[in-house]
């Protein structure tokens, strides 16, 4: 796992307990799936990706707009499903037909995979990375050596 992969998932591991919150992004207060990883790359590379802009809990399925999508190929270093590593990003499709809108950060791999994220309603958990999410897996990235 490179130096940066374990910062992200050193990072990530102290939001766990941070309650689930719509739109938000603040270890310890509240965030969501996006926040979560937006927090974890303040800690990395010292400010946003880019400005978010407000967004409701069905954005983009109306559309079938694949905006998260979009957004993760724009900072972040796609990689195939099948190599995975701890620190990767992974995209979740929630339902069958639906854009992609879910975010996590692989913590395990091997015999027990884990991921950490925030889920509705839910304080940000390492979950296992079970049979149901795996399914959801469509796609997966690292973090870049530098930022633009």
């Amino acid at each position: 796992m490179s130096a940066r992969s374990q910062a992200a998932l050193a990072e990530a591991r102290e939001w766990i307990g941070t309650p689930y919150l719509h739109q938000a992004s603040a270890k310890g207060f509240g965030t969501d799936c996006l926040g979560l990883l937006r927090g974890v790359w303040r800690h990395l590379y010292g400010r946003e990706p880019e400005v978010i802009p407000s967004y409701t809990a069905d954005w983009s399925e109306p559309q079938g707009d694949e905006a998260l999508w979009r957004a993760a190929c724009r900072h972040l270093v796609a990689k195939p499903l099948s190599k995975e590593a701890e620190g990767d990003v992974l995209l979740f499709r929630m339902r069958h037909g639906g854009v992609a809108k879910h975010l996590g950060l692989q913590s395990a791999c091997g015999n027990a995979p884990r991921f950490i994220h925030a889920f509705g309603n839910h304080a940000v958990l390492d979950s296992p990375l079970s049979a149901p999410w795996r399914r959801r897996i469509v796609a997966r990235f690292e973090f870049p050596n530098e930022v633009k």
